[in-house]
């Protein structure tokens, strides 16, 4: 019988571990694409080592894919990328989602990345306005973890490091100056833990917890090609899938489609460099090693070795052999799948024995803990590995994945057996949360399931009256458990749909606008807003719609009945807001408010659906967010508007009263470009707008004529040269240095008395105030004489940048270069960057 002090310290560990054993999938797959043979590799490689690695990062794109793939493809290593946020404050190369939403679709594309290189994905942010988000871009790892919150950021790493026990850690980044601050913190806190990890006294109630201090035994940090101590073969070309590893990991790149992630490298040798910076057992030394788990047990003769001292370990060395022999067997089976099925059986056969052995061993807890977690990850591998030689194909299905608090609805659970040999006594469980009930309307066990057979166990689900709206960080609502014996040993795979299972509003709502700005030079203009309600109560439905507005405020009509045929039904109304005649400049919220057949609904559900991420969603209050503050508009002025897709400026021109046109490629290339007052150019517009390029005289004659031309903040790669200006503008390089990330910053106005800054607004100090996430990105380093420097920024304790803000005077017009995130701003409805913005497009007016 286990003793009760090994018991305390194993058991969260033995939870974990044991959830791990179980096939479960990092998110729910958007498709099914069985690859036989290649699968199945993949399923028994990793049987094959007993090591493990990670990999930390701050953001999705951190990992290192190359060397990843290397470790989990081609050595079987069980292999973890941590990262830290979710990367909401990056921008969008898909869409126009940002912050909360972008962070949704990066780490949809982290988890679709993941599977490709076969690693586990771990995230220290936990929820939506997680603490340890992606506040922008930072120079300082000591403002990153006083924002993130250092001891919530640290105690997270330190936990899952305890929890997942790696042999090797390897942060993804140097803590150097030219790197970005998130980086840098990941890597302090990342080299931190190496030593405190295995320190009792860190974070002790981790031991309460039933979570043990772990020692990795060693640290690598990336290095160069002059300084290492491990190089990678990343250039190794892999006959089996077809491609180097470093391909492979490209391949996982490619998965971050929202940052333009994945390149085409051709075959070839490469190696990524990595120096060793701290180990367990020895001093570092200046040597070079033939990998990264150099000293390290590999195998499972590599642990029989170990456990030799330890007395009374005959029968555990016994058994480590025998599984080493097991996992030689499984290999030398492939790629024939029914005996590897047999082989993985027999393997799991004596994986069991062997951990009843270790249990009732008088090995020391240390060891019997070390042992207990490394078997139990193979029992995880092995149930992979069963489903995988069997052929067995698993999907849970929801009659619909689209639910509401209180509804009924029908989930099915079938087995296909598409190998030859049948499987035996399985049983099928339907895994829910707490408060949600299954009733089973059928059989759930099957006494067996032959080649080309189904069986299917369906169930009535009731879903509870209180359930929590839908969390996209969170595991699957739904999955099963399905259990079955083959070659006289059992296996367990843990399957989730194939699309989220999602909790929504009953009636989710849009407000149209979603943020505006409350003049307060016209207190009595009213604001239209439209409400669009989407029904997801199954069936015809009745509900009431009105808007909550600020005491004193006014909203025309009190509510709205709307009358829903079916589920899914859109239907729209429209409300008309007046604040009160005393409004003050302040931020002021309206929400809408659903009430129908004994429900209420306060939230809304951004559908979020792209090819290669599937559907998501995203529910959140149902507000409309209302800046008060003074703002002059000219009559009449026209705007043309050059969109990347990356900003939607030109929408919140709209609502400040701005007649806004978007032009076409045909309009750049060949309409009447003097009838706009103004023509701004969306950031990095000349990456994406191909069209620019070739019109880019058109545009500065624009100019030269009278115009007012506003070009946004660009990259050297979007295609951007100095010569696009009419005079000379070039972008400072290495990019990190040309930025200024404190919002809060002082900022000196050079030209105080240019129109900018007059017309139609007064800019004062003021207005630089309460600005969001960043400054500046991608500020020019050199630029002709003729610019007017309008401002001087920088970061402190930096020297200042002269150039983010350029204005200049060619032929009768003006052209206008800024690196201010003007896209960040306005939509913040920062009532400076605003004025400013308008006062930019007023020019010549």
């Amino acid at each position: 019988m286990r003793n009760g002090k090994f018991a305390k310290l194993c058991s969260l560990a033995t939870a974990a571990a044991l959830a791990g054993s179980l096939v479960w999938p990092a998110a729910p797959q958007t498709a099914h694409a069985d690859r036989g043979v290649m699968d199945l590799w993949k399923a028994i490689k990793p049987l094959t080592t007993i090591a493990s690695a990670m990999n930390t990062g701050a953001h999705p794109d951190d990992e290192h894919s190359a060397m990843l793939a290397y470790l989990s493809l081609g050595q079987g290593v069980d292999t973890y990328s941590v990262i830290a946020n979710r990367g909401e404050g990056g921008q969008n190369e898909i869409g126009s989602e940002l912050d909360n939403a972008l962070g949704i679709i990066r780490t949809r594309e982290l988890q679709e990345a993941s599977k490709v290189t076969n690693v586990h994905l771990e995230m220290l942010s936990q929820k939506i306005n997680d603490p340890i988000y992606d506040f922008g871009f930072s120079k300082s790892p000591d403002e990153t973890l006083e924002k993130w919150g250092e001891q919530e950021a640290y105690e997270r790493l330190i936990r899952t490091i305890r929890t997942l026990r790696p042999d090797v850690v390897i942060p993804a980044f140097l803590n150097e100056p030219s790197t970005h601050g998130h980086h840098r913190a990941i890597n302090v806190i990342t080299v931190k833990a190496f030593a405190d990890a295995a320190n009792p006294d860190v974070f002790p109630q981790h031991a309460r917890e039933g979570i043990a201090p772990w020692q990795v035994k060693k640290l690598y940090v990336p290095a160069k090609e002059d300084a290492y101590s491990v190089r990678i073969p990343v250039g190794d070309y892999d006959e089996l899938y077809g491609a180097s590893y470093l391909q492979l990991g490209e391949e996982s790149r490619f998965m971050h489609k929202s940052q333009g992630m994945g390149r085409h490298y051709d075959e070839g040798e490469r190696y990524s460099y990595y120096k060793l910076e701290a180990a367990a057992a020895a001093p570092v030394g200046t040597g070079q090693e033939s990998g990264f788990f150099d000293g390290i047990a590999f195998t499972f003769d590599d642990l029989a070795r170990e456990v030799t001292t330890q007395p009374g370990s005959g029968p555990i060395i016994a058994g480590l052999k025998k599984l080493q022999k097991d996992a030689d067997n499984v290999i030398a089976a492939y790629p024939r799948f029914a005996d590897v099925a047999v082989a993985v059986h027999a393997m799991k056969a004596d994986l069991q024995q062997t951990i009843a052995d270790l249990q009732n061993s008088k090995l020391s807890d240390a060891v019997k803990q070390d042992l207990l977690h490394r078997l139990q990850v193979k029992e995880g591998q092995l149930n992979k590995a069963s489903a995988e030689a069997l052929s067995l194909v698993i999907k849970v299905r929801a009659e619909t994945n689209e639910l509401v608090a209180g509804q009924k609805t029908n989930m099915s659970v079938t087995v296909y057996n598409g190998g030859q040999s049948p499987v035996n006594e399985v049983d099928v469980k339907l895994n829910l949360p707490k408060g949600w009930q299954a009733k089973a309307k059928g059989e759930t066990s099957f006494k067996t399931v032959g080649y080309n057979q189904t069986s299917t166990a369906t169930y009535e689900v009731t879903v509870p009256a209180n359930a929590e709206l839908f969390q996209p960080y969170a595991a699957s609502l739904v999955s099963a458990d399905v259990t079955y014996t083959f070659a006289n040993s059992a296996a367990t795979s843990r399957v989730a749909p194939a699309e989220p299972v999602a909790v929504l509003p009953p009636y989710a709502m849009e407000l149209s606008p979603g943020a505006t700005v409350l003049n307060t030079l016209k207190p009595k203009e009213s604001i239209p807003v439209k409400v669009t309600v989407r029904n997801y109560t199954p069936g015809a439905a009745k509900t009431n719609i009105s808007l909550q507005v600020p005491a004193g405020w006014s909203v025309v009509p009190n509510a709205a009945s709307l009358d829903f045929a079916s589920k899914g039904e859109t239907q729209s109304v429209a409300f008309t807001v007046t604040a009160s005649a005393s409004v003050k400049p302040d931020t002021y919220t309206v929400t809408a408010v659903a009430r129908g057949n004994g429900k209420e609904s306060r939230h809304g559900a951004q559908v979020i659906r792209y090819p290669h991420i599937g559907t998501t969603y995203f529910v959140k209050p149902a507000e409309l967010k209302i800046q008060a503050f003074d703002l002059q508009v000219p009559e009449g002025l026209k705007v043309g508007y050059v969109s990347s897709g990356f900003d939607n400026i030109d929408q919140y021109l709209r609502q400040f009263g701005v007649d806004v046109a978007n032009l076409s490629a045909k309009d750049i290339e060949s309409g009447d470009l003097s009838q706009y007052d103004s023509i701004v150019l969306g950031i990095r517009a000349y990456g994406f707008r191909p069209e620019l390029l070739a019109s880019n005289d058109r545009l500065l004659k624009y100019v030269e004529n009278g115009g007012n031309l506003v070009v946004q903040y660009h990259k050297p790669e979007d295609k951007w040269k100095p010569e696009l200006a009419p005079y000379p503008i070039k972008i400072g390089t290495p990019l990190i240095q040309w930025r200024v990330t404190d919002e809060n910053s002082p900022v000196t106005m050079l030209a105080p008395d240019h129109p900018i800054f007059n017309i139609p607004n007064k800019i004062t100090a003021e207005d630089w105030n309460h600005w969001v996430q960043d400054r500046s990105a991608y500020n020019p380093a050199e630029w002709g004489k003729d610019y007017t420097e309008l401002i001087s920024n920088g970061d402190p304790g930096e020297k200042e940048f002269t150039g983010t803000f350029l204005t200049a005077n060619y032929g009768k017009g003006t052209y206008t270069y800024s690196s201010l995130v003007w896209y960040r701003e306005i939509p913040a409805l920062v009532p400076g960057a605003i004025r400013m913005f308008v006062n930019m497009v007023s020019l010549h007016q």
